[in-house]
């Protein structure tokens, strides 16, 4: 088997694998934007399909982040001309992803994003979970999707290259007990098992604990009059915090101020996906389907708020500036690179009563990763421009969508047969050393690769 990772071998942006089926015919796993240190060490740091497209005869799309599936207007216009695979969610929330990321960084030109959205549609090949498709015709092997648990529509991906051979991709795993989704489904057997590794050596908060410690922030929050600033990513983490935080406030009904404060989602996209998780509510978890039949709406609540128009959403910075009404606000992006976030950032970073809430993995180099750094009221780089932090700054990691050590092991655990090798990916070398360390413990006798130590040339591209 041959496998080359042009993304994500020793970071955690810029997924993308080739997985070659036979000698002249290969398939793409994912392919992501590069962000932070990542896209830095590119040479030159540019988001270019650097790699030949001859033979690629499809792309698997684990599931709908930017960091897997951003490149996919550059592999388009690279050439690559082949089918897209992926859950029927992801065919539903990719278009509204991708509709953004052109938007943001080639054009808003109406009539192009509409011709770009059109090819996307026609490529699109939406595959239920759990059932074997062939792979085009000129190619060898099939495709089955499995429930990945990370976000709405993620699939584990396993390729049956002929009657023997297997390769798994985890994709991102979610963990175990996840809000509105249900577990990560490993797959029964795999001769190759392609794993993330992001938080390989990290084991999370507990959700009750999380969930207790949300409250006392939001709590401190309100007592000082401030707001709560909370980056989030707009598909998965959103969701979940807004499923999260209606339950807080059903649980505090009558309790005092936290039962009223707004809950703002300010982003348009955020907007858009919550809706669409709406009206996939056949693929919630059998928690979340018995808040619905108790009459409960963990997506659509009364203290929520949704701002979609740019006026608007200038119109709460200044006000939420200048009044000291408290307020708990979920904006884009969730590594604080962009988006809504920044001006929130600019306006209310500096005051003590602001806290800021990260809910998810930071890049290095991303302004969200320089502000988790801060102990202290200093000063971070956003938009370029220096900006004073005295805000309060946490940290929740249970609330991360991506499996830790004991969730990823557990996975692992789950396959009927064990795989003969795992190679770890989407990590920093450090996370997939401390994995691999626990994988070899669990699991006598498997081989665990770190894709991180595998290089050649200026790629981190190897041979499986």
């Amino acid at each position: 088997m041959k496998l080359l990772h042009h993304g994500a071998a020793s970071g955690v942006t810029g997924s993308c694998h080739q997985l070659w089926l036979d000698s002249h015919h290969s398939i793409l796993v994912d392919c992501g934007l590069f962000q932070g240190e990542d896209l830095a060490r590119r040479q030159p740091p540019n988001l270019e399909i650097e790699f030949s497209l001859a033979g690629v005869e499809a792309l698997i799309v684990t599931h709908c982040h930017i960091d897997h599936i951003g490149r996919i207007p550059y592999l388009l216009a690279a050439g690559f001309t082949g089918p897209i695979f992926c859950s029927k969610a992801s065919a539903q929330l990719m278009p509204l992803i991708l509709e953004d990321a052109v938007k943001l960084g080639f054009t808003r030109d109406r009539r192009l994003v509409d011709r770009f959205l059109a090819l996307i549609q026609q490529r699109l090949k939406p595959l239920p979970y759990h059932r074997w498709h062939a792979i085009p015709e000129n190619a060898p092997g099939m495709v089955r999707l499995r429930p990945a648990g990370h976000i709405l529509g993620s699939a584990v991906v396993e390729i049956a290259m002929d009657r023997h051979r297997r390769v798994a991709f985890s994709g991102d795993l979610g963990c175990y007990d996840t809000p509105l989704l249900p577990d990560p489904d490993p797959p029964k057997r795999a001769d190759l098992l392609v794993l993330e590794a992001t938080y390989g050596n990290r084991n999370h908060e507990h959700r009750d604990k999380r969930n207790r410690r949300l409250r006392a922030i939001l709590e401190s929050t309100l007592a000082d009059g401030g707001t709560t600033l909370i980056p989030a990513f707009s598909i998965g983490r959103t969701q979940e915090l807004l499923y999260e935080l209606e339950e807080l406030l059903f649980q505090m009904l009558g309790e005092g101020a936290l039962s009223k404060v707004p809950i703002v989602v300010d982003s348009p996209l955020a907007a858009r996906i919550t809706r669409s998780y709406r009206r996939l509510q056949t693929l919630w978890d059998s928690e979340a389907k018995e808040r619905l039949r108790r009459g409960r709406h963990p997506l659509d609540f009364e203290q929520l708020i949704t701002i979609e128009d740019h006026y608007q959403h200038q119109a709460l910075v200044n006000r939420l500036q200048h009044s000291g009404e408290p307020a708990i606000v979920l904006a884009a992006s969730g590594m604080c690179s962009g988006g809504r976030i920044v001006n929130y950032l600019k306006a209310l970073a500096g005051d003590p009563r602001t806290d800021i809430l990260f809910v998810g993995y930071q890049a290095p180099g991303t302004a969200g990763h320089k502000l988790q750094q801060l102990s202290r009221p200093g000063r971070v780089m956003i938009d370029n421009e220096p900006i004073q932090v005295n805000a309060q700054i946490h940290s929740l990691s249970g609330f991360s969508a991506h499996a830790d050590q004991p969730d990823l092991v557990r996975f692992v655990s789950g396959m009927t047969l064990p795989p003969t090798t795992i190679r770890l990916v989407h990590g920093t070398p450090m996370a997939q050393k401390g994995l691999a360390t626990r994988l070899k413990r669990a699991i006598p006798g498997v081989k665990v690769e770190l894709a991180a130590l595998i290089r050649h040339g200026s790629r981190q591209n190897a041979p499986a």
